[in-house]
């Protein structure tokens, strides 16, 4: 590639220089910084983001053929702030959607700014995104980003937007004095260098640095109201969100989804057993199952019995799905006690897969090119593989798994604590106007300027976690107006990026700006200071390598048209919204269609089938379309697995596309901590009229006994 009088950003690394840049403004506006100690006002948030589970093009693998048609477990935003008593206050956002948009962005701080003023802004409020590839798409303002999803989607949109909205507003009304902890440990087998020979195209002497191609620490903070205790923790750590394939079908948080989850459920039930002495332990992996049910030890044959004289039923009214949700969900929040929040948060995931077996040939069951990542020249054929091939659903539960045990291995031990000044800095930047100083050979130095640049093959070719759909290899690629944010809390900073920087271009970053902020006293930083780096936040501009990792040519690098007044003028968007995908036809329910087996062993796969309607006539935000329900005592039934649960499937589907009838399968694989008892399926929906009006039903399967 040739350059004349411009100079393209992609072939070099100027985010460390303009980072650097920053870290010096903070600096020079840091000046008299008082250490404080480490009260600070804390408030976490929560609330259900799962968007459209029918219809709509997932986002994240641009595979036109992968729509939405069921849930797999329920997608959330969890918000973290962090106050000065009488000073300044961060607000962390991370969503359980494959990254952040800056549409999105700008209409939550548009309703922010109507809410609370000036308190909560672009500049101190962060939205990150997990990066999982199986939640729907349509919500970002790009064609290239939407062209899958038939354009924009104002569900998916809408539901971002409450959900963020919502999720700060239950943080901000949760302030209350409290601390901060941190603490750091290296997660071995939750992920590897997808690109291994670009990796290796760096430095020999800064590869030496570093033990792993891959970043394996992982940072945890913990956050303990001083009233309450222990109420949430974050974390960082890089592994893409890609156990669930390029042909999966249900909405799933992924790996970091799966592990939030069973974070979440630990330290439930760990409370209500009144088992937080000096630590919890994590023997086994919680299931979501309500503490209320009793451990039954009836007679089998009573049981029975007790089983047969409930039959399946259906077109009763739904009024209060919600609230049997929610009653799922915990006994914390009944009792009006701060509900416990866990977010597992991305860093520099560019080049890190889940899948860590490693890529194989789907024809020959060979590894695949190491160089171009393709079978035969075919990268189609090229495929990663997680830890429980080839059942993805499994790799999901064991990669979320191993996060979540060393989350709490963290959490436990997280003795450090933040202390000082609360603070934020964000800038817009061009970064297709930027002067940058290059060195050349005999010691001079030559000023270039950069230029917009475009995406290439690499970005057809996709990768190795889901290949392109056509056949380009990895290896001929080419942002302009980007934010770029840094949040400060005590000894913490967290950069949130706009992309997904590969392994060694976020070590660059996160050294650079920790070089700079330990080299200056008027800052108050230590050399005992914690850079992490925050991906895929506040809007989305693809991947971010090294310069020697670009020339490898295996990534697909951004192009991002956002002119100034669009974003210093966030109404002139309004006008780019297009969508082609029909809205859902009359769909009306009707009977039980299949279930059969009435005694069941803990392990065993329960299948229901009911008659049903679109999903997308009432997302059932903060409710469940699925409900595992236990028999307490002879009339009473008592929610225990809802579709927010990894165990219970809620899967839809037509009999033709263009049918006004649909199907739900919900299928629930027994937990081996279920309790012995009589059990049932329910199924929520909603029918939508010819003239438009919805009319919410419900139906159950026969009861059951599991032994």
């Amino acid at each position: 590639m040739e350059f004349s009088s411009c100079f393209n950003l992609s072939r070099w690394r100027p985010w460390a220089t303009i980072w650097l840049w920053i870290a010096l403004v903070v600096l020079q506006q840091h000046t008299g910084v008082v250490i404080s100690d480490s009260n600070y006002l804390i408030g976490l948030g929560s609330y259900d983001i799962t968007g459209p589970a029918a219809d709509v093009n997932m986002m994240g693998y641009a595979n036109t053929e992968q729509i939405a048609s069921g849930i797999h477990f329920r997608l959330r935003a969890r918000t973290f702030i962090v106050a000065e008593p009488e000073g300044n206050r961060v607000v962390f956002v991370n969503l359980d959607a494959c990254m952040a948009s800056q549409l999105v962005t700008i209409k939550v701080m548009e309703r922010l700014k109507a809410r609370y003023g000036d308190l909560y802004t672009e500049k101190n409020v962060a939205i990150s995104g997990i990066h999982t590839h199986a939640g729907p798409g349509g919500y970002l303002q790009y064609v290239v980003y939407i062209v899958t999803s038939l354009g924009f989607v104002r569900q998916s949109f809408d539901v971002l937007v409450d959900g963020i909205e919502k999720s700060i507003i239950e943080a901000h009304q949760n302030l209350r004095p409290g601390s901060v902890s941190v603490s750091k440990g290296e997660l071995l087998d939750a992920g590897v260098n997808r690109s291994p020979s670009a990796y290796l195209n760096n430095p020999a002497a800064e590869r030496r640095k570093y033990k792993y191609d891959v970043d394996k620490e992982m940072t945890l903070l913990k956050f303990v109201d001083h009233e309450w205790g222990p109420v949430g923790s974050f974390n960082w750590f890089a592994t893409h969100g890609t156990s669930m394939s390029r042909t999966n079908s249900l909405i799933s948080g992924d790996n970091k989804g799966a592990a939030a989850r069973f974070m979440e459920d630990w330290f439930e039930q760990n409370s209500i057993r009144n088992a937080y002495t000096d630590g919890f332990g994590v023997d086994e992996v919680p299931r979501r199952v309500s503490s209320i049910i009793p451990d039954l030890h009836k007679n089998h044959h009573d049981l029975l019995e007790l089983a047969a004289s409930f039959q399946s039923h259906t077109g009763g009214p739904a009024a209060n799905i919600r609230s049997v949700a929610r009653r799922v969900r915990g006994a914390l929040r009944q009792a009006n006690k701060t509900v416990f929040v866990s977010a597992f948060c991305q860093s520099n995931c560019g080049d890190v897969s889940p899948n860590v077996l490693g890529a194989f040939c789907i024809d020959t069951g060979l590894p695949c090119d190491f160089n171009h990542s393709t079978c035969g020249g075919k990268n189609e054929l090229c495929y990663g593989r997680g830890p429980g091939y080839p059942d993805e659903f499994e790799s999901t539960r064991i990669i979320g798994e191993r996060q979540f045990r060393k989350a709490v291995e963290l959490f436990n031990k997280a003795s450090e604590q933040l202390i000082g000044k609360v603070d934020y800095r964000h800038a817009f930047v061009d970064f297709s106007q930027l002067e940058v100083t290059l060195p050349k050979q005999g010691g001079v130095y030559e000023v270039v300027k950069t230029c917009p640049a475009s995406m290439g093959f690499g970005f057809a070719a996709g990768t190795t976690d889901g290949p392109g759909a056509f056949d380009f290899k990895q290896g001929d690629d080419k942002p302009s107006i980007l934010p770029i944010q840094m949040l400060r809390i005590g000894q913490l900073v967290i950069l949130g990026v706009p992309g997904e920087f590969t392994t060694m271009a976020g070590r660059r970053l996160r050294d650079a700006v920790k070089t700079v902020l330990t080299s200056d006293s008027r800052g108050g930083f230590t050399s005992n200071i914690h850079v992490v780096l925050a991906g895929l936040t506040n809007t989305y501009s693809q991947y971010v390598t090294t310069s020697e990792e670009y020339e490898v040519q295996r990534y697909e690098i951004n192009h991002v048209d956002i002119p100034v007044k669009i974003i210093l003028h966030p109404g002139t968007h309004d006008t780019a919204r297009f969508t082609y995908l029909r809205s859902c036809v009359f769909a009306n329910h009707d009977r039980l269609l299949g279930f059969s087996k009435f005694s069941l062993l803990r392990g065993d796969l329960v299948t229901v089938t009911f008659w049903s309607a679109c999903p997308r006539n009432d997302l059932m935000t903060e409710g469940t379309f699925a409900l595992v329900e236990f028999l307490n005592g002879k009339d009473t039934w008592v929610p225990a697995y809802d579709d927010d649960d990894f165990c219970l499937l809620f899967k839809w589907s037509r009999p033709s596309r263009f049918s006004t009838r649909s199907q739900a399968t919900i299928e629930w694989r027994i937990p081996q901590s279920t309790p012995p008892g009589v059990y049932r399926i329910r199924h929520f929906g909603s029918s939508k009229s010819l003239i438009g009006s919805i009319r919410h039903f419900a139906g159950s399967s026969s009861a059951f006994v599991v032994a």
